[in-house]
């Protein structure tokens, strides 16, 4: 038997949609589900930790400032202690969340917080909670 990811078109995940988007009229369906699936992994939530104040948790960058520029991914995989594939995989939902803003340098990534939409992510969590 072949068993598939639930999708918004699955019915137990679409009713809890339902209900999370009668809290938050200004949010989509999709805009939920990237931003709850998002925080649902502790390595992400390091990240956004990390991010708060990149000058602690990283060393000096030889391209781009850690606090104007961002983190390199270079450093992100390294601390997280995974591959270079597996952090942009990380990063990328993220940035689909709006959580994170990425900055191209050279050939080299930087991510930084985006206050934003970790506002906006709070409101949400609050409005929900």
């Amino acid at each position: 038997m072949i068993r598939r990811a639930p999708t918004l078109a699955h019915p137990a995940r679409a009713v809890c949609l339902r209900q999370i988007s009668k809290f938050a009229k200004y949010v989509t369906m999709e805009e939920h589900e990237r931003l709850l699936s998002a925080l649902a992994c502790d390595k992400r939530l390091l990240v956004l930790e990390w991010l708060k104040d990149p000058t602690k948790h990283f060393p000096p960058q030889v391209d781009g400032d850690l606090e104007r520029d961002g983190v390199c991914s270079v450093f992100l995989a390294e601390k997280l202690g995974v591959s270079q594939p597996t952090t942009s995989r990380h990063m990328k939902l993220l940035v689909d969340a709006g959580l994170v803003r990425p900055t191209r340098i050279k050939q080299w990534t930087f991510y930084r917080r985006n206050p934003e939409g970790i506002a906006r992510a709070r409101g949400l969590i609050k409005e929900v909670l």
